[in-house]
C-alpha cells in the first residue's frame, strides 16, 4: 500500500507509544491525587506541558490539553468570543475565514444561533489566500447590528470584533497564510487572532510570539501521537471562558480527569517532529514539486488547486475536469494508493468542497478534486507509482464518462 492521507492522519511513532506506555500501565495515577501515584502523573502531566511551551516558545499555563483539534478550535472560538463579550457587551461580532476547518465554521455558527454573534467571512482569492486589505476591511466594518459600534473601548474600528479565526494552512489545498501580518492587522483593531495549525504542525514555524496570535490549536495524530489529544495555546492576557465545567483542571480551562498518556505522547511527538524538521521540509517539498510537475505534465486537462508555492511541503492538490473525483480515488485504490478527495472532516458529503467554492471553483469541477498528502516515509518511488497510476486512473474514469 502507498499512503498518501497524512493529512487525514498518520501512524503512531514507536518512540511515542513507548513514552506513553507507563502511564497506561504501572504509573496510572489521577494527577488531581495527594500520593506517589498521582504525583508521579501530575509530574509527567506538568514536564509534557513545559515540553510543549518550549517548542511553542510560550508559558507553559498558556497551554491546554484538548481531546484534538476539533476541541482546541471550539474552545479557542467559543471560549474567547464568550469571554470577551461578558468584559464588553458590544463585542458581538466574530470574523473567520471563507477557507475554514469545519471546527472553526460551526463553533462560529454556534455563536450565532444560540449567542446572536454577527459572524463575517473575509473572502479568499483562487489560490485561497487571504489578503491583509480585505481582513482589514472586514474588521473596521461595523456590524449592522451594533446600536453604538465603536462607542466602547476608545472608540476603535473593528473594536466590537470578539475574535478572529484565520487557519495557518489549510487542510484541503495546503495554502499558507502570512500570520503574522494577518496578526499584526487584527492587533491594530485590539482583535485577539486565533489560528488553526493543525496542518502546519511539523511543517512551519510554531513560535507563537513571532506569529504574534493570540490563540494556536494543535493535533496530536496528525503528528505520530495517538488520536485524541490537542492542544491550545491562549496568551495570558487573553480571557477564555471554558466550555467544560467541574474540577478545575486544566487552570480551570477544561475540566476533567487529565489524559497523562496521551500529553506525554503529544510531548513526545512534537520533540520528535521538530528535531527533523528541517530535513523532513526539504524531503517533502523535493517530492512535491516532483510530483505535481509530472501530473501537471502528464494529465490531460489536471488543474493544482491552491497556492503554487504558498503550500505545505506535504500536500499536493488537483482537479480533474471530465472526471468524478470519488471514481479516480476509486480507481486508484484498485492499485493500493490511499489518497483523499477531501478533508476527511467532511467525509460522507455529496457537496462541492466549501473551500473550493469559496476559491471560485465551479460546482462542477469541484467535484473532481483530489489531495495528495505525504508522511515521513513517503518516497520518490512511491510518487512515481502513484503518478503513473494516476495518469492511468484518470484515463479509464474519462473512457467510461463517470
Amino acid at each position: 500500500m502507498i499512503f498518501l492521507d497524512a493529512a487525514a492522519t498518520t501512524p503512531v511513532r514507536r518512540e511515542v507509544i513507548e513514552a506513553m506506555f507507563p502511564f497506561l500501565t504501572n504509573q496510572f495515577g489521577n494527577p488531581s491525587s495527594h500520593h506517589e501515584l498521582g504525583e508521579q502523573a501530575a509530574n509527567a502531566l506538568e514536564a509534557a506541558r513545559e515540553q510543549c511551551a518550549s517548542m511553542l516558545g510560550c508559558h507553559a499555563e498558556e497551554l491546554t490539553f484538548t481531546s484534538g483539534g476539533t476541541e482546541a478550535d471550539n474552545l479557542a472560538l467559543k471560549g474567547i468570543a464568550l469571554a470577551r463579550r461578558a468584559e464588553d457587551p458590544c463585542r458581538n461580532r466574530v470574523v473567520i475565514s471563507a477557507i475554514e476547518h469545519p471546527a472553526v465554521v460551526e463553533s462560529a455558527d454556534y455563536l450565532r444561533r444560540v449567542h446572536g454573534f454577527i459572524i463575517d467571512v473575509v473572502p479568499v482569492d483562487s489560490d485561497a489566500l487571504v489578503a491583509p486589505g480585505e481582513f482589514e476591511r472586514v474588521l473596521a466594518r461595523p456590524a449592522e447590528s451594533a446600536a453604538d459600534a465603536g462607542a466602547h473601548l476608545g472608540g476603535a474600528a473593528g473594536s466590537d470584533v470578539a475574535v478572529a479565526s484565520i487557519m495557518y494552512a489549510n487542510n484541503e489545498v495546503g495554502t499558507i497564510q502570512d500570520i503574522p501580518v494577518l496578526a499584526a492587522v487584527a492587533a491594530n483593531y485590539g482583535v485577539p487572532l486565533h489560528s488553526d495549525a493543525v496542518q502546519a504542525a511539523g511543517w512551519l514555524d510554531l513560535a507563537v510570539v513571532g506569529l504574534g496570535v493570540a490563540a494556536l490549536s494543535m493535533s496530536g495524530h496528525k503528528l505520530g501521537a495517538p488520536k485524541g489529544v490537542g492542544l491550545l495555546y491562549v496568551r495570558g492576557d487573553v480571557p477564555l471562558e471554558p466550555l467544560i465545567h467541574g474540577g478545575g483542571q486544566e487552570s480551570g480551562n477544561r475540566s476533567g480527569t487529565e489524559n497523562v498518556a496521551f500529553a506525554v505522547a503529544l510531548a513526545t511527538a512534537l520533540r520528535l517532529t521538530e528535531a527533523g524538521q528541517v530535513a523532513a521540509v526539504e524531503h517533502a517539498t523535493a517530492l512535491r514539486e516532483g510530483f505535481i510537475d509530472r501530473v501537471l505534465a502528464s494529465v490531460p486537462a489536471a488543474r493544482l488547486t491552491g497556492h503554487r508555492s504558498k503550500r505545505l511541503p506535504s500536500v499536493a492538490s488537483f482537479c480533474f475536469p471530465g472526471t468524478s473525483g470519488e471514481s479516480v480515488l476509486l480507481e486508484l485504490e484498485r492499485k493500493s494508493i490511499i489518497c483523499s478527495s477531501g478533508s476527511a472532516c467532511a467525509a460522507g458529503s455529496d457537496e462541492p468542497s466549501a473551500v473550493l467554492s469559496a476559491m471560485g471553483i465551479e460546482r462542477g469541477v469541484a467535484q473532481t478534486a483530489l489531495r495528495f498528502s505525504f508522511g515521513a516515509q513517503t518516497t520518490a518511488s512511491d510518487l512515481d507509482t502513484a503518478a503513473d497510476e494516476l495518469v492511468r486512473a484518470v484515463g479509464r474514469v474519462l473512457a467510461l464518462g463517470r
